[in-house]
């Protein structure tokens, strides 16, 4: 999986996503700053007239995660996974359960 930066212009409007050595470069050379760490964004300091490709989400729904893409020409521009807590939940309340005491019948 490729690993793109996100990048938005000087009015945060979004741009096409660009390759990280170009981010760097675009960085280094005082063209861009950090916007965001994660997802890892920078803005642009100058204005750009360049017109965006359509980007598609796709979205995997699972029982205990979710996997997330964002594809550009069916290439993939970010992944991601999301860990659902159901099962975290469940397993909590089955502990302290376990831990209370059983009440007999005192009357």
């Amino acid at each position: 999986m490729s690993n793109f930066v996100f990048v938005i212009d000087t009015s945060k409007r979004p741009l096409n996503p660009v390759h990280p050595g170009l981010a760097r470069l675009l960085l280094t050379q005082r063209k861009a700053a950090v916007f965001r760490h994660f997802p890892f964004t920078i803005i642009l300091k100058t204005a750009s007239a360049e017109i965006t490709q359509p980007i598609q989400l796709k979205i995997d729904p699972g029982s205990k995660t979710t996997g997330i893409a964002l594809l550009s020409n069916d290439a993939v521009i970010w992944g991601a996974e999301l860990t659902h807590r159901g099962q975290a939940i469940k397993d909590s309340l089955a502990s302290r359960r376990a831990i209370r005491p059983e009440v007999l019948n005192a009357y």
